[in-house]
């Protein structure tokens, strides 16, 4: 069966696009694209837009379809549409009508399965596993309490007892343990703690304790570990679009540890849902200068010089006071510190 893309489609409203500058498109532009399987909205929309993330403006559709996107199967064309005078990009059927001639059309198909607007295989492990523990959530999470006879250690098919689990409304959980701390790098303030995954279990019997088995275990669990519902993957079906509201975030990490990344590196920042973050947004990546100068005496005076934009990242996962975001361009390497705002 024909896999089916989703365009992931978003327009903007009519304020946001009047204050935007005018769209750009590449040189020499096609005037088609035909859709293949593996297209992604970001690849496609850089056929076309020197700004690959302005895409859902060109298309000039209602805002609410965010979150009910319309789709594009592998043959359809997307036609550029120069006639009004700015650019527009419509949907038409590989086949055209009797007479002959393309004809723009729109696909909506409830139930089809859709494809990100990145890259999947990139994100999936952070949709699908904790990557932060936040502290307001410290009090009400389940932990292990003991191990079936009294290992000290569990691994794949082990069974053990937790607290904090009296029902049986989640089945399937999460193992995990707080990591290192995440501090804004401005303030040294800890927002939050990384999340070191161990696995999954699944609930056998509610209670207090509760049983639960060692589905999958990527490291050996404790007692201590803790547990939170594991909620089905969340495919990303946002397609990019700049905050409504003033957003200003550092970048507070790298993943994996490292002091530099670049385009795919998975970054955290210091603002997510309480500040207005949403996933789908994309934000500037921008970072702020100092000309030093020494002169003869060896007197070294500082000069601030205008902020350096140089990369775009793509929200796809937000808490109350974190985001993930993926790195979809930079033209430099990405550091701790770096300002992430409105493009």
């Amino acid at each position: 069966m024909v896999r089916i893309i989703s365009a992931l489609i978003l327009a903007v409203t009519a304020s946001c696009a009047s204050a935007a500058e005018p769209l750009t498109l590449v040189d020499n532009p096609p005037d088609r694209h035909i859709v293949v399987k593996g297209d992604t909205l970001w690849g496609i929309s850089g056929k076309f837009l020197k700004q690959p993330w302005r895409w859902p403006e060109i298309w000039q559709m209602n805002k609410e379809e965010i979150k009910n996107p319309h789709w594009i199967y592998p043959g359809n064309i997307i036609l550029l549409d120069m006639s009004s005078g700015s650019p527009r990009l419509r949907m038409a059927k590989p086949v055209g009508g009797q007479d002959g001639k393309v004809q723009p059309m729109v696909h909506s198909t409830p139930g089809a399965q859709a494809i990100p607007s990145i890259p999947p295989n990139v994100i999936e492990p952070f949709i699908s596993q904790p990557l932060i523990v936040e502290s307001s959530d410290s009090g009400n999470r389940a932990k292990i309490t003991a191990a079936q006879e009294d290992r000290m250690l569990l691994g794949t098919g082990d069974t053990f007892y937790a607290s904090g689990i009296p029902d049986a409304r989640v089945e399937k959980w999460h193992v995990f343990r707080k990591g290192k701390p995440l501090k804004d790098p401005v303030s040294g303030e800890i927002i939050a703690y990384e999340a070191f995954f161990l696995g999954n279990a699944r609930l056998v019997k509610p209670g207090e304790p509760a049983t639960l088995r060692v589905t999958l275990a990527k490291e050996e669990m404790a007692r201590g570990d803790e547990l939170i519902p594991a909620p089905p993957p969340e495919i990303i079906t946002y397609a990019p679009h700049r905050p409504d509201q003033q957003v200003s975030a550092k970048v507070m990490s790298i993943y994996g540890g490292v002091q530099e990344g670049g385009a795919s590196s998975v970054v955290s920042l210091t603002r997510g849902k309480k500040d207005g973050l949403e996933v789908g947004h994309v934000l500037a990546l921008s970072r702020n200068r100092v000309s030093i100068n020494i002169d003869d005496d060896g007197v070294r005076t500082s000069t601030p010089v205008p902020e350096e934009r140089y990369g775009l990242a793509f929200v796809f996962r937000v808490f109350d006071n974190v985001a993930y975001a993926l790195i979809v361009d930079a033209s430099k390497a990405v550091i701790i510190g770096d300002t992430a705002k409105n493009p």
